[in-house]
């Protein structure tokens, strides 16, 4: 709706009186006019930023609650937040830092405030991660990496956040392992100390061996691009079950039931990013067994010789992230492009179940053709890649177990490290 002259008028008197800095006429002539047009929300807004701008806090976060009701925005909300959140109301701010955040996410500086009121009303198990979220959010956009990137007046609370980002982190994660290392010893879980160490950025890494996780390296473990059956006990069982299993993954491709895209691009990737096709982008699908550590107990029962082969198999339990089991469908013509897994700390094994000609897989430069029946297992943090040049489908069984060279002490705490990690990055959005 159009403003009014007569508003119009009012509102370039009031930024008039505020650049020559007379709060206080500004102020009356903001007054006066609201008594007689209430609901105009451009003059309640310039109210509000004025008596902000002036320290009159009480006053400003009652105005700014007003302009929220009339117009719920972030801008209102977190404003009025950080007028109670100066006034010590940390208790009040907190809803209304809530609210803000609701509506735009990625505002790290509103989030900074938030973490703060919840650190001064004790919650600090809720600020830590609001801390982290807020640090990591500024960084991505560029800010608060140094002292250039960072406004001078914010340069003490930033360097504050990220001393209780470190503090509370690492705090955080060795509480989660204690347990084990009061249990086992200091020395036994050595490894998974240092690779705590080296996630927080408080160890370097040794030097390159090819190996390149994306999220946490275990160091001293042997980082061969493939691992041989003699280190599997329970190859010889799954291979020996190969036949029932292919079986069943030619039923899934008959029927197409309940398989799905192997990429998420909800993120704003896309499938080139991943994907070469020689016929259009290609397509990598999936039939899961498992998906981060949940059961798709549906697939399991419709394919129960091979639910049973898996039984067999010692695979990876983290909740909320591992075991990954699935029938893995590559397209003809396709190409997965090179990449890096997760985690050293696990391996991947693949059961060839339909292997077309010129189809391979290729792991820290070495390649490997698949064969119907051979189990292949190998480390993914190694760049790896693999390709189905053919015309017809691939299918391969994926499946990931622990590193051999890991014993049960590691195993267990690496599984409490990483629910720990990952429940702390769940809470901080990432």
């Amino acid at each position: 709706m159009a403003q009014v002259p007569a508003a119009a008028d009012t509102l370039e008197a009031v930024h008039r009186h505020v650049a020559e800095g007379d709060y206080r006429a500004a102020d009356a002539l903001c007054e006066g006019a609201l008594d007689v047009a209430p609901a105009d929300l451009a003059l309640r807004r310039a109210h509000a930023l004025l008596l902000m701008d002036s320290g009159a806090f009480a006053r400003a976060a009652q105005a700014w609650a007003l302009v929220a009701a009339a117009e719920p925005s972030a801008e209102a909300w977190s404003r009025g937040a950080i007028c109670l959140a100066r006034l010590g109301a940390h208790a009040q701010a907190v809803p209304a830092f809530e609210h803000a955040l609701q509506l735009a996410a990625d505002a790290f500086l509103v989030r900074l405030w938030y973490a703060e009121s919840l650190d001064a009303l004790g919650r600090h198990d809720d600020a830590l991660p609001m801390y982290f979220a807020a640090v990591r959010t500024a960084q991505a956009k560029g800010r608060w990496l140094d002292q250039n990137s960072t406004a001078p007046e914010l340069q003490a609370r930033v360097v504050a956040a990220m001393q209780r980002i470190d503090q509370g982190r690492h705090a955080l994660f060795v509480a989660a392992i204690q347990p084990l290392l009061d249990r086992f010893g200091e020395p036994a879980l050595r490894r998974v100390m240092a690779a705590l160490r080296i996630y927080l950025g408080l160890q370097p890494r040794p030097a390159d061996d090819g190996q390149h996780p994306t999220f946490l390296y275990i160091p001293e473990l042997d980082p061969s691009p493939y691992l041989g059956a003699a280190r599997f006990p329970w190859h010889d069982r799954l291979q020996d079950a190969t036949a029932g299993i292919v079986e069943e993954a030619q039923q899934v491709l008959a029927s197409r039931q309940s398989v799905q895209p192997f990429l998420d691009f909800s993120n704003g990737a896309s499938p080139q990013d991943y994907l070469v096709g020689e016929r259009g982008d290609g397509a990598w699908d999936a039939y899961f067994f498992y998906r981060h550590g949940q059961a798709h107990s549906e697939n399991l029962q419709l394919c129960p010789r091979t639910a049973a082969a898996l039984a067999q198999v010692p695979l990876t339990r983290i909740d909320g992230h591992a075991p990954e089991v699935l029938f893995s469908i590559l397209a003809p013509g396709t190409t997965i492009k090179p990449h890096y897994g997760v985690t050293n700390a696990r391996v991947v094994t693949h059961l060839p179940l339909i292997v077309p000609p010129d189809c391979a897989l290729e792991v820290g430069g070495i390649a490997h053709a698949w064969e119907v029946g051979r189990l292949v297992t190998f480390n993914d943090t190694c760049l790896h890649q693999a390709w189905n040049h053919s015309d017809r489908v691939r299918v391969v069984t994926i499946l990931d177990t622990w590193h051999p060279d890991l014993d049960e002490a590691e195993t267990l705490a690496l599984r409490h490290l990483v629910e720990t990690i990952g429940a702390f990055n769940l809470r901080a959005g990432v």
